[in-house]
């Protein structure tokens, strides 16, 4: 009688027969784990990173201060960052991980416009690179801004022109498609022009203003800038070496709002050793601002015309005296210079061997042209040398200012000269005919004494 044994029992002992078996392929089986095992300990899996989404973010602004002056020339430097971000990643076997990444703004290049701006750009595109996320480079731009800008808030446009990878497709187990999209973004930056008072001279005008004088400019200034000036003294200055010095050179205005105009009057000193010509004056204007703080506009340049310098010339009429004499020397002086000379006198020094106890001579007020004659006495040494004498001699003047100035030296001739015989007095023909006379009375007397009857 047979029992057949439970269903359990049957697959258990099915089991052990078949590993029983199989006994004879373990050594094999073994083998093969500790391959398989040796190969995935040294050979880690792959994984990749692939990017869902992100881009570059890019956004500027000038380092330091962004206010600037009216007649600026400065160079700006712009910021520009790249905040964008990358907002899912994949991490998985078998992905490449691209060599960018999506939010990297590639081969940046910077072009800066004045846009409406009263400025002018002087430099070319800047080239800044790649901007990885979170990086920043900077752009530096000359520029400069217009003399008589209005003050205000600009906007200037800064273009950005940039590629980024906008997709990489992988192909395969080893290959990437990658696309990348360029990018032309414009930017603006607000930079701020400050107010300003700026002057502009309509109307230059003079009076006596020649060279070693002093004498008046007249000027009509303008406030052309943005600015309403407060408490304003209107200034001329000093240009450089010109030979034009303010003697007077502030001029007060009080209030000088945007588009009024002054009449102003300047004294200046002219050096002596300028010449007839236009010299160039710097005329300001130093004022309280829109801030309440006292600063100076800038500076307008303006010609102003100098004449000639005072100038004279002499001339002798009757300058020859001898030795052991008492006489009257007597010259002509002529106003050649540029100006009139007022209350003019001329004056001599007399040397070895003269002497004079009256060396000056009043001219009186001279125009340029005008001739005057001057005398003077003299006394020669008897023993004096003779020939031909140069005394110094020189004008004293005012000019309209009433301010004293003397002339260059001159020189007045004089010559010394042999005194006279009688001969040279009275001429020979006469002292013949003087003689004949006196000897025809001398006769007459002795022949009257002699024969006329007692």
């Amino acid at each position: 009688m047979s029992r057949s044994l439970p269903l359990e029992k049957k697959e258990a002992a099915g089991a052990v027969q078949s590993i029983i078996g199989h006994r004879a392929n373990l050594p094999r089986f073994l083998c093969l784990i500790s391959i398989i095992l040796v190969v995935c300990a040294i050979s880690p899996v792959m994984a990749g990173t692939q990017i869902m989404t992100g881009s570059p973010e890019l956004n500027a602004h000038i380092v330091g201060t962004n206010e600037f002056s009216p007649g600026d020339d400065v160079n700006l430097q712009i910021t520009i960052e790249n905040t964008g971000l990358n907002q899912f990643e994949i991490v998985e076997t078998g992905l490449i991980t691209p060599t960018d990444l999506s939010n990297t703004a590639k081969q940046v290049t910077a072009t800066l416009d004045a846009g409406d701006a009263p400025l002018v750009v002087k430099a070319d595109p800047q080239i800044v690179g790649d901007l990885l996320a979170s990086d920043s480079a900077i752009a530096t731009f000359h520029i400069t801004v217009n003399q008589y800008a209005p003050g205000g808030t600009y906007q200037i446009p800064i273009i950005l022109n940039y590629s980024y990878l906008y997709q990489a497709n992988q192909e395969g187990s080893e290959t990437l498609n990658y696309q990348y999209k360029n990018v032309n973004e414009t930017l603006s930056i607000p930079i701020t022009i400050k107010p300003e008072v700026e002057v502009a001279v309509s109307n230059v005008e003079t009076e006596g203003l020649n060279a070693g004088n002093e004498g008046y400019i007249y000027l009509t200034v303008k406030n052309i800038g943005s600015d309403n000036g407060q408490n304003a003294v209107i200034r001329i200055q000093q240009n450089g070496q010109s030979p034009i010095v303010p003697t007077d050179g502030s001029f007060y205005v009080g209030d000088y709002p945007v588009g009024s105009a002054v009449n102003c009057t300047f004294r200046a000193q002219i050096s002596s050793n300028a010449q007839q010509s236009i010299y160039p004056l710097d005329v300001l204007v130093y004022y309280k601002n829109f801030e309440g703080d006292y600063v100076d506009s800038p500076i307008e340049t303006v010609g102003v015309q100098v004449g000639q310098k005072v100038d004279f010339a002499i001339t002798p009429v009757s300058a020859s005296v001898t030795p052991g004499a008492n006489a009257v020397i007597t010259f002509q002086f002529q106003n050649t210079g540029g100006t009139t000379a007022y209350n003019a006198e001329a004056r001599i020094s007399a040397i070895d061997p003269f002497t004079s106890n009256d060396d000056t001579a009043f001219l009186g007020t001279m125009a340029p042209g005008d001739v005057r004659t001057a005398s003077f006495n003299v006394a020669v040494d008897p023993s004096a040398t003779v020939k031909e004498y140069g005394l110094d001699s020189e004008v004293i003047y005012r000019d309209a200012l009433d301010n004293q100035f003397t002339s260059d030296p001159l020189k007045a001739n004089v010559e010394v000269v042999p005194a006279k015989s009688v001969v040279s007095l009275i001429g020979l023909p006469y002292l013949v005919a003087i003689l004949i006379v006196v000897l025809a009375i001398a006769g007459y007397v002795v022949y009257v004494k002699r024969f006329k009857p007692r």
